[in-house]
Order: structure tokens, then sequence, then C-alpha cells
């Protein structure tokens, strides 16, 4: 029998590879949409960018990006490019992670205050237990944390689901429901009604969820507070207030399960009003397969499918 004309594996292509450097600045210039920001996360000059960038749209033979007086943005050829180039990159990445001792691993999470104080922090033990070699450290910050520069691993985000270049997943709805405490009730005395609730002292009486929850409750919203008053804007610091018996607060009575199952805090009435944001998990698209960003999620939306249930009316879909 006669030996094949042609060879039955796959020969190297004959094509060269571009240079890695290349490939790289393209990537980041691609994620953020500039030049600019792409020079400053690799360390290299905008002029340096803009050179390996040339060398690859040579290598392409297509411009990748259009260049404008404003900036840069994506041709056709470049949007099919930025994605493969973003794929391959995290596959090196999450090569270069697997390779490290695992205790070198660390899981740096970008959360809210009250959900780190009130669901995360009792829990966080638990995840530690399951992954011991993995670190966590949870920052505290108003300000969105930049994932895709590498600023956090997640973040723990209020909204509707969508942020560019971030893969959501669903966790708490925002729902919200006034809870008052016994010194409350010691000097109000339990409101039998809603609508005698709106005569009573409100914590944040200002606040539009206010609104919401009476109008849930089928009343106008109560007048407006006039003379001096003050404006506490988060659950932890009006949940403290609501303790000492300062007025009815409205909260997100999943934060506060323990301290109703234990008496500190009582809920008058069932009406829950749903404020159109929710609780994410998000994390970049591309580092969804991070083995530390996998364990979390995991082990995140379970503890949260304990909390609550799905099936509640209203509940937002995992994207």
């Amino acid at each position: 029998m006669s030996e094949p004309t042609h060879p039955t594996h796959p020969s190297h292509p004959s094509q060269p590879m571009p240079p890695l450097t290349a490939i790289r600045a393209f990537e980041a210039a691609a994620r953020h949409g500039s030049f600019t920001s792409a020079a400053a996360e690799l360390g290299m000059t905008q002029a340096a960018i803009s050179y390996q960038i040339r060398v690859l749209e040579e290598r392409v033979g297509a411009p990748l990006f259009l260049r404008r007086a404003r900036g840069v943005s994506l041709t056709p050829d470049g949007v099919r490019l930025a994605a493969r180039a973003g794929e391959a990159m995290e596959i090196l990445r999450q090569a270069f992670a697997e390779v490290r001792h695992a205790s070198e691993e660390t899981l740096v999470i970008s959360v809210l205050a009250p959900f780190a104080a009130y669901i995360l922090a009792p829990r966080l033990e638990r995840f530690q237990i399951a992954h011991p070699t993995l670190t966590t450290h949870i920052e505290v910050d108003q300000r969105l944390a930049n994932l895709q520069a590498g600023e956090a691993s997640v973040g723990i985000r209020a909204g509707e689901g969508r942020w560019p270049g971030l893969r959501a997943d669903y966790l708490l709805p925002g729902d919200y429901t006034p809870l008052i405490s016994p010194a409350f009730v010691a000097r109000h005395g339990l409101p039998a009604t809603p609508e005698a609730l709106r005569d009573l002292p409100l914590i944040d009486a200002d606040d539009e969820g206010w609104a919401g929850w009476f109008a849930a409750a089928g009343l106008a919203s109560p007048a407006p507070v006039t003379g001096g008053r003050s404006t506490l804007g988060t659950q932890i610091l009006t949940v403290q207030a609501a303790l000492s018996g300062q007025g009815a607060c409205l909260l997100n009575r999943i934060y506060f399960a323990d301290m109703l199952a234990s008496g500190a805090l009582i809920q008058p009435f069932d009406i829950l009003w749903r404020d159109r944001t929710a609780l994410w998990l998000v994390y970049p698209e591309q580092r969804r397969n991070a083995p530390a960003i996998r364990a979390f999620r995991t082990w995140l939306l379970a503890e949260m499918r304990q909390l609550a249930p799905a099936g509640q009316p209203g509940q937002p879909k995992p994207l």
C-alpha cells in the first residue's frame, strides 16, 4: 500500500503568530476603548500602543480601529478580533493562575456596606472553610470598582443587571418594608394599620421608598417633613436609629432576618415595596471561569437561594 501524499496530522500554520506585545496592546485598547487607558494599564506610552496596533493591522491587512479626534472605536474586523483576543488572554491568565501555588490565590470582593455587614460577613466563614487555600479580601466602597482593570475580582452591585463587559448573576430583590423596635412600640404603640404608621416618626421620611411603600399600601405619601431634619441614607445607620426607637425605618427585611427572629426588630405589616433595582454579583465576562470566581459564585448563589427562594413575584432572571 502506497504512503499517503499528504500528512495525516495538521502541520504548523504557515503564517507566524503576531507579536504577543501587539496582541496585548490591542486587547487592552479594545477593552478600554482608549489607547491612553491601555497604555496606563500596560505601563507603556500611548505612542507605543499605537505602534503595536499598527503592527497588528499590517499583519491582519485591515484597520482594527477607527481613529477620531475624540477617541477610537473598533471596526467590524476589530470587534471580531477583540472577542477572540480577550478569550485568548483570559486563557493565558487562567493557565498562569492554575500553575501558581493555590495559597497565592486571592479573591477581592468589592461590596456595598449593608450587604457586607449583614449578609456576607456572617456567612463568609463557611466559604473559607470550603475553600481553605483561597484568601478573601472584602473592600467596602460606594465607588464602583473597575473590575475589568483588576481593581477587584468580583463586585456586589445594586442595579438592573446590565453593566457593559460584566456578567451579572441575580442575588436578592430590592424589597423594602417598615421595621420598628420594641423601644418604638413602647413610645408609640404598635401601629394597627399603614395609615396609623403614616402619622408616626419615620426615619429618612423624605426617601422616595416611603412614597413607594405607602402607595403599595393604597395610601398617599406622608406630608413632607418641615423644619430641621437628619438624613442617614444607609441601612447600616437607619437600623441603628430604629433599634434605639427613634422611628420606623424602611429596610430590606432579608438583611435583618436574624434581628426579626430575635425580636430586636418587628415587621408590623406584610406589605412590601419593590425597588426597580436588585442586588447582583458581577464579574468580567472573560473571567467567568477563573477558579476563585467560579467557586465564590457557586457558593454565594446557594446562600442566596436559602435567603430568598426562587419564585418570588417579579424576580429578575439571572443573565
